[in-house]
């Protein structure tokens, strides 16, 4: 376990068994763990009207540490995705990618995005999707390391996110953000018509987005994108998560050396993700909720 990995993401939804159905039935995660959020942990994530909220746990069946986690609350009306900041997708890595849209018929999950090479990303073989929650869910079949990074082969049909997405208003400072309080690194930074964004806000299939990559060394951890003018701060009903994707989970070796503002003490949790492990949770630069899970 390296500082930095992703240990999961959790995703809102209006209906939680129809969203297991959808993760466990459709994509073939395992699930591990169901009951009510904690009380305390809802507090942690600065949500307490989530105490109590049903929940699920997922992992792929390779066994990798890395957990998608289903938390049920209602869907506000006005949420549109790929259009305010915070967390705008999870990118999961999968096998044959190009089977995935027959594989997903009938299911919950909206094809936003059938599969196709990306300009200027030659690494991986993306497709996009919405769940119930309208998450933002890429598939993508890597076919290649990119000269910075290592981007890791999914070892089951559908495995772990190893890249999560995050809509922020200014990449720079968000950017030196992650490298000053966590210590990670920002090796490459790409241009591209991004068509996700593009097709959100209605702009030119040529309008180019900038993205820089954070990563540990080789690791990706996250990909921080430009989002344009048009773009504002997501609506959440008050104390609960935010909706669509709605948090991230990283490994780190010791809570206690960081200099950030935490929404609550580091406290242990026991379940699936954090097996008795300390965690603590923060707002990032773009209002992101970011929980750390000490490894050490």
């Amino acid at each position: 376990m390296k500082h930095g990995q992703i240990l999961g993401g959790v995703v809102t939804t209006p209906d939680l068994a129809a969203a297991v159905a959808d993760y466990h039935d459709s994509l073939g995660l395992e699930l591990v763990e169901q009951g009510t959020l904690d009380p305390a942990l809802a507090k942690s994530w600065g949500c307490p009207a989530n105490a109590m909220s049903p929940f699920a746990t997922l992992q792929p069946k390779s066994g990798a540490p890395c957990f998608i986690r289903l938390v049920e609350q209602p869907l506000p009306p006005a949420f549109k995705p790929t259009t305010t900041f915070g967390w705008a997708s999870y990118e999961i890595n999968v096998q044959d990618v190009f089977g995935w849209p027959d594989r997903l018929e009938g299911s919950g999950f909206d094809i936003v995005g059938p599969p196709r090479e990306i300009p200027g990303l030659p690494y991986f073989v993306a497709m996009q999707m919405l769940g119930r929650g309208r998450e933002m869910i890429y598939l993508n079949e890597v076919k290649m390391d990119s000269p910075a990074s290592d981007l890791p082969k999914a070892q089951s049909p559908v495995d772990r996110i190893f890249i999560c997405i995050l809509a922020t208003p200014d990449r720079a400072a968000t950017v030196a953000w992650y490298q000053q309080k966590l210590g990670l690194d920002a090796p490459e930074t790409y241009t591209i018509p991004y068509s996700m964004i593009n097709i959100a806000f209605g702009l030119p299939p040529e309008t180019l987005t900038s993205l820089t990559m954070v990563q540990n060394g080789r690791m990706p951890i996250a990909e921080i994108d430009d989002y344009p003018p048009q773009a504002a701060a997501r609506v959440t009903d008050p104390g609960r998560l935010p909706p669509g994707n709605a948090l991230v989970s990283l490994a780190v070796d010791n809570l206690d050396p960081l200099d950030l503002d935490w929404i609550a003490p580091p406290a242990a949790h026991a379940g699936a993700l954090y097996a008795g492990r300390r965690a603590a949770t923060v707002n990032g630069k773009a209002g992101e909720l970011l929980e750390l899970i000490e490894m050490g």
